[in-house]
């Protein structure tokens, strides 16, 4: 079974970035732009999961793209 691939929104100093692993994707200017990339690497790369981040760095939601190789019980 392959392993989903992650992406985060996250933000940073001047503005958001996209993250996969250590590797920034890119720097936007807005939230909404890095959504956008962020949402189009990670529709890219299926199985995949964009976990976006609020200001504060803490989880706001989390997109799974095709199906989750690791589901929940139950």
């Amino acid at each position: 079974m392959t392993a989903r691939t992650e992406y985060h929104v996250v933000p940073e100093a001047a503005g958001w970035k996209v993250e996969h692993g250590s590797k920034v994707v890119g720097h936007y200017d807005t939230k909404e732009s890095a959504l956008g990339a962020g949402r189009d690497a990670a529709k890219a790369d299926q199985p995949s999961q964009l976990v976006v981040h609020k200001q504060d760095g803490q989880i706001e939601t989390e997109h799974t793209y095709r199906d989750d190789p690791f589901p929940p019980a139950g």
